[in-house]
């Protein structure tokens, strides 16, 4: 087999750079950042495939960019919103993603948020770096409980689910949103099916695990916000755009809900004025996946696609299908 051109926008796990070197010439972007346009759109060239991140668009010119000769791109990450399937599937492009691998990881992340955020880790962790502490205090970084609170999901698909099991250890009630209904899951858990204003006032938190598409930009808004409970927390550990940034700095500023918990946001990396200066919020930099098993899995399957498509196989995890036909 003659070795192919593999372009890697950004340093993935070292081991599966290694494997896929056994077969192919790969070169990986050396700068611990991600590619501007005009580099990205230079450095895709001649290649026979190229492994992207969620911060590469891949659209119509970078695709002419790279060349006919081009079989696939791969994207080390579950979302593909930074993919033009349509124009991809016009040039024979096969596109991939690495779904499954990071579900467990994520929902465990969104956890962190919600406990970090519940009992003001991060902000009584601060105080005490900065030598604020002087001894116990019985009214210092009060937070909420946990235990016995309703816990309402927003999308109970393989990550949310997996994110809804953990709440029994907290003997929580579970309330759902869905694309429909899951009976099962609800005689398993004791959830209860509800609409998204019901979830909005009922909820104590309220946790994101939707994907993002034209009718999920801004689920959350100035007006979901105002519905919710002053005491509630919401965590998004999904897609940044799922949450007007804007309408929820205004709104933990005025107290409308007491917390967030923030793994994504809406224009990463920059945040929305105001909010790194609030207390009430917990963020973290787009961390929900950053397990040393979960990311050398998304890169296997990744690296896996690209030998599989470049040895004229089907890739494993192929996201615009019709391109296959």
């Amino acid at each position: 087999m003659s070795r192919s051109n593999v372009y890697v926008t950004r340093m993935i796990p070292q081991e599966t750079i290694d494997t896929l070197r056994q077969f192919h010439d790969v070169e990986v972007n050396p700068h611990d950042r991600a590619l501007t346009r005009t580099e990205l759109l230079q450095l895709v060239r001649g290649r026979d495939a190229v492994i992207t991140l969620l911060t590469d668009k891949v659209d119509g010119e970078v695709l002419d960019a790279a060349g006919p000769q081009c079989k696939i791109f791969a994207n080390y990450a579950v979302g593909y919103n930074n993919f033009d399937l349509q124009a991809a599937t016009q040039r024979g492009v096969i596109m991939t993603n690495t779904p499954g691998v990071l579900d467990e990881a994520t929902a465990t992340h969104a956890w962190a948020l919600l406990l970090a955020t519940a009992r003001r880790i991060s902000e009584s962790e601060r105080y005490v770096r900065a030598g604020q502490w002087h001894g116990w205090a019985p009214m210092a970084f009060i937070g909420q409980d946990v235990d016995h609170q309703t816990l309402g999901i927003a999308g109970l698909g393989r990550i949310g689910s997996k994110f809804a099991r953990k709440a029994a250890a907290f003997d929580m009630k579970i309330i759902y949103t869905n694309a429909q209904r899951e009976p099962e899951f609800e005689r398993q858990y004791g959830a209860t099916f509800v609409d998204k204003e019901t979830l909005l006032r009922e909820s104590d938190y309220l946790s994101l695990h939707l994907p993002l598409l034209p009718e999920t930009h801004h689920y959350i808004g100035a007006q979901e916000l105002a519905l919710m409970k002053p005491s509630a927390i919401l965590i998004n550990a999904a897609r940044g755009p799922l949450v007007d940034e804007k309408a929820l700095v205004v709104a933990l500023r005025n107290k409308v809900i007491w917390g967030a918990g923030l793994d994504v946001f809406e224009d990463e990396p920059i945040l929305a004025a105001g909010l790194a200066e609030l207390d009430n919020v917990v963020i973290v930099p787009h961390i929900a996946s950053a397990t040393i098993a979960t990311r050398l899995a998304m890169g296997k399957i990744a690296t896996d696609n690209v030998l599989q498509v470049l040895k004229g196989e089907r890739p494993l995890t192929c996201i615009n299908p019709d391109v296959l036909n």
